[in-house]
């Protein structure tokens, strides 16, 4: 299992601020989330998923006990 915190607008969507999941490839992992929070859909393709602090690729893995940051475009600087 891996831990996901969701910040911002992806927290709002997902209905939750932290969840667990299951570890795994990030292609399986963006698609169980996506399974769970379908409101997520017209916003995960634009967030930077960060897999202890690494961006995360869909070829990535994502190892059990990662934490997994969600986080949305932010405006400023």
């Amino acid at each position: 299992m891996i831990t996901v915190r969701y910040f911002a607008a992806a927290a709002e969507a997902a209905g939750v601020d932290q969840e667990p999941a299951a570890a795994g490839p990030g292609a399986a992992v963006r698609a169980g989330l996506l399974a769970r929070h379908p409101a997520l859909t017209p916003i995960l393709g634009r967030c930077a998923l960060l897999a202890d602090g690494r961006r995360l690729a869909d070829d990535d893995d994502v190892p059990a006990g990662a934490t997994l940051d969600v986080l949305p475009p932010f405006a400023g600087g």
